[in-house]
C-alpha cells in the first residue's frame, strides 16, 4: 500500500483560514490594481483581459508561495512545471509591463503573509500613480506631424509657406515633392513639429488660402508609412 506524510506534500505551517485570508486579501488588492489601471490609462482605453488578469495574478502569486513555503525541492518543481508555459503574447505598452510586476509584488507580499505591507505599497504606489496621471506627467508639449499639401504647377513650391510654418509650427522640413494628377499638380511632403496648444483649424486655413484651396492631408503622428 501506498502511504504519505500530509507535510511532506503541504506546507505544515499552512492553515485553512491562512490560507483563505491570502487568497481574499492578495485578490482585493489585485481588484485595487486593476481598477487604478482602468482609471489611469491614457483616455480610458485598456484590455478587459488585461485588467482580469492583474486582477488574478496576485492571487495566483501568492497561492504559489504558499505552496512552495520554505521546501527547496517543491520550488525546483514548481520551477520547472511554469518552464513548459510558453507565452505567445507580444510586450505591451511598458506601462503594463509595469502593472504585471506592480501585481506580481502585491502577491508575493500576501503569500509571505505580510498582509499590512502588501496594502500599505498598493495603496501608496495607486495614489502616486493618480497623482501622476492627474498632472499629465511627462507628457510632449509638441508633437511630431506629416503634412501633405497639393499645389499646382505654376506655383513655386520653395519657401512659399514658410512665413506660415515659422508662425504656427517650432520646425518644419520639405521631405519629399511628387508630381500627381497627369503632372498638373505637385504633392508636397512636410515633417513638422506643432506645441499642443496651436490652433491647427487656423494653420491649414492659412495653407488653403495659399495652394488655392486644394487638398491638405495633416497626420496627427510622423511615421514611416505616411511617407
Amino acid at each position: 500500500m501506498l502511504g504519505f506524510d500530509l507535510s511532506t506534500v503541504a506546507n505544515s505551517s499552512l492553515t485553512f483560514g491562512s490560507a483563505l485570508l491570502t487568497i481574499i486579501v492578495s485578490f482585493v488588492l489585485g481588484l485595487v490594481i486593476s481598477i487604478t489601471y482602468m482609471k489611469t490609462h491614457v483616455k480610458g482605453y485598456y484590455s478587459q483581459n488585461f485588467s482580469l488578469t492583474l486582477i488574478l495574478m496576485p492571487s495566483v502569486i501568492a497561492v504559489i508561495i504558499l505552496l512552495v513555503g520554505s521546501n527547496v525541492a517543491r520550488a525546483f518543481s514548481l520551477a520547472g512545471a511554469f518552464s513548459i508555459a510558453r507565452f505567445r503574447s507580444t510586450a505591451g505598452d511598458p506601462k503594463d509591463i509595469a502593472y504585471v510586476f506592480f501585481s506580481m509584488a502585491a502577491g508575493l507580499a500576501c503569500g509571505t503573509g505580510l498582509f499590512g505591507y502588501a496594502a500599505l505599497f498598493t495603496i501608496l504606489l495607486c495614489i502616486f500613480l493618480f497623482i501622476l496621471c492627474k498632472i499629465d506627467f511627462g507628457a510632449k508639449k509638441s508633437c511630431n506631424k506629416v503634412l501633405k499639401i497639393l499645389i499646382p504647377e505654376n506655383m513655386n513650391y520653395q519657401g512659399a509657406f514658410d512665413d506660415i510654418f515659422k508662425k504656427y509650427t517650432t520646425s518644419y522640413q520639405l521631405c519629399k515633392v511628387k508630381t500627381t494628377d497627369l503632372g498638373t499638380l505637385f504633392e508636397l511632403v512636410y515633417t513638422i513639429t506643432m506645441d499642443n496648444d496651436k490652433n491647427e483649424k487656423e494653420f491649414i486655413d492659412e495653407l488653403r488660402c495659399r495652394n488655392g484651396n486644394l487638398n491638405i492631408v495633416l497626420s496627427m503622428d510622423a511615421t514611416p508609412t505616411d511617407f
